[in-house]
């Protein structure tokens, strides 16, 4: 079996393959795991974080990350998520943060040295909720299963067929498949958080434009030491603030016209 051949045997098996759902920017999904499924994920997932990662006891602190939390929760569809969110900032130095299906968000104080401002707080949180309105870990999961699957079975057609350099064509396959599929996915997962975080943010009545100030800061803590685009899972931040600015109209529009300014101080 030649080679070519193989490779049409994968399409012909990827053509199958129909999205069964669509996400808030209109992108086809698939998503393979039901939403009960993944809320007892993060749940688990973010239980396992509060027992390994001490938690903040810095009352002003937990109020300011819950305050900006809250503001930002009522804008969230009723879908996502029907329970209380659980608010946690986890003390440690890392510039991050996460929310997880199950209503659960964490930031650490190492981002309150970035974010500077509510603004920019909302920015980032308004980001890792926008993943959990999207389902991108369903996604992603989904996606991993389906490749996980899709190599096996390529694996066996090349072994059944005696294709010379087996293992070498696999490990090629392998990093095909990180380079062409996963890391890009995970930069459009990325680019589609960032522009539901931003609708978020500017309909709660945070300035959305803090937003680009935000990756600007990033950029400068960074210190010019990230990968380059192709091989990184997060667009380059110039390439999201040119995303962000292209729908900056949008947003203000929202902020403009949001009932109430969001007012959380630090």
């Amino acid at each position: 079996m030649k080679l070519s051949a193989y490779v049409l045997a994968m399409a012909m098996t990827a053509s199958t393959l129909v999205g069964c759902a669509t996400s808030p920017t209109g992108r086809n999904q698939i998503l393979l795991f039901g939403s009960d499924q993944l809320n007892a994920m993060g749940a688990q997932a973010f239980d396992g974080m509060k027992s390994e990662t001490p938690v903040s006891k810095q009352p002003a602190q937990n109020q300011y990350v819950q305050c900006v939390a809250d503001t930002l929760l009522p804008y969230v569809p009723s879908g996502v998520y029907s329970g209380d969110w659980e608010v946690v900032v986890f003390n440690d130095d890392q510039v991050n943060a996460f929310a997880l299906p199950g209503g659960k968000i964490g930031v650490y104080t190492g981002l309150l040295k970035v974010a500077t401002n509510q603004h920019q707080l909302a920015a980032v949180i308004g980001h890792e909720i926008g993943h959990v309105i999207a389902q991108h870990g369903n996604e992603r999961m989904s996606q991993t299963t389906l490749i996980q699957t899709g190599s096996q079975v390529a694996n066996q057609v090349l072994a059944a067929n005696q294709v010379p350099y087996n293992t070498e064509i696999m490990g090629a396959l392998g990093l095909g498949l990180q380079l062409g599929v996963q890391l890009p996915f995970s930069r459009t997962h990325e680019s589609e958080a960032d522009l539901i975080g931003l609708q978020l943010m500017a309909k709660a009545g945070f300035d959305p434009r803090q937003s680009v100030d935000l990756w600007r800061n990033m950029e400068a803590a960074s210190g010019g030491e990230r990968p380059m685009e192709l091989l990184s899972t997060h667009p380059a931040p110039d390439s999201r603030i040119k995303n962000l600015q292209a729908n900056m109209d949008a947003a203000m529009a929202d902020y403009q016209t949001s009932p109430t300014k969001a007012s959380c101080s630090q």
